[in-house]
């Protein structure tokens, strides 16, 4: 491509991604193709795994021409990225939450609290986007290589959270004396195996009883069993007396 063409190719792309004026044609056009090609994406990835879809493929599925794709993303990896961003952000929002609940632990019942609302934040996610949950349950194991890159970075900040936020679950004294990257790392695969149990329609019972379900589980296996009273000497009544 000259230099020219690959100047008004850039132009173009600029401008398509202007969001335009709230309301407006252009940006009612420039989500709805942006939303168009996510869609047929998802459909593919969820069917084939990421390596096994083309751009080609996705423009035929979405029914637009291949130029089209690079108006609103830079490659396949840039779409893999717009589809986990609504799910990233209330992941990290609820982990992050979570750790700063337990900082102020003193107790089992905040501990419990604190991991509860995290787990109503996964639901939540999961029941607003759960194609995409499931997208990133399907790939998050693989190699960090193109498109997955972006999953295996979410799975990478979901497990470096998760083993923060026990290491102050420990910090408080609340935790049985696991490593905390052990004991985290345990959580996070127990919740990732019960969100694909979901998706795949395994028969596990009602999916919004979960969040307590698995808080307690796991929280009970966990945390630091209440301390026996030590035996003290035993008070004899009667028997000789000193003098």
């Amino acid at each position: 491509m000259s230099t020219r063409s690959g100047t008004r190719a850039d132009a173009a792309r600029a401008t398509d991604k202007r969001p335009g004026r709230p309301g407006s044609r252009r940006e009612a056009h420039r989500r709805e193709r942006m939303q168009e090609l996510e869609d047929a994406a998802l459909t593919l990835f969820l069917a084939r795994g990421l390596d096994g879809v083309t751009i080609d493929d996705i423009t035929q599925a979405a029914s637009v021409a291949k130029g089209t794709f690079y108006r609103y993303f830079e490659d396949k990896a840039a779409l893999v990225d717009a589809l986990l961003e609504p799910v990233r952000r209330e992941l990290l929002a609820g982990l992050e939450t979570c750790g700063h609940a337990l900082a102020d632990a003193r107790n089992v019942e905040a501990m419990f609290d604190a991991y509860r609302a995290m787990a109503a934040v996964i639901a939540s996610a999961l029941l607003q986007y759960p194609g995409v949950v499931r997208l990133y349950l399907q790939e998050c194991r693989g190699p960090a290589v193109g498109a997955r890159a972006k999953v295996a970075e979410l799975a990478r900040l979901v497990a470096r959270h998760a083993v923060d936020i026990t290491q102050k679950a420990h910090t408080s004294g609340l935790l049985r004396p696991i490593r905390p990257a052990v004991s985290g790392l345990a959580v996070v695969g127990a919740v990732e195996r019960l969100l694909l149990a979901v998706l795949s329609e395994e028969d596990i019972g009602n999916p919004l009883e979960l969040p307590d379900a698995l808080t307690t589980l796991v929280l009970d296996g966990l945390r630091l069993p209440p301390a026996e009273p030590r035996p003290g000497r035993r008070k004899l009544d009667g028997g000789p007396k000193r003098p």
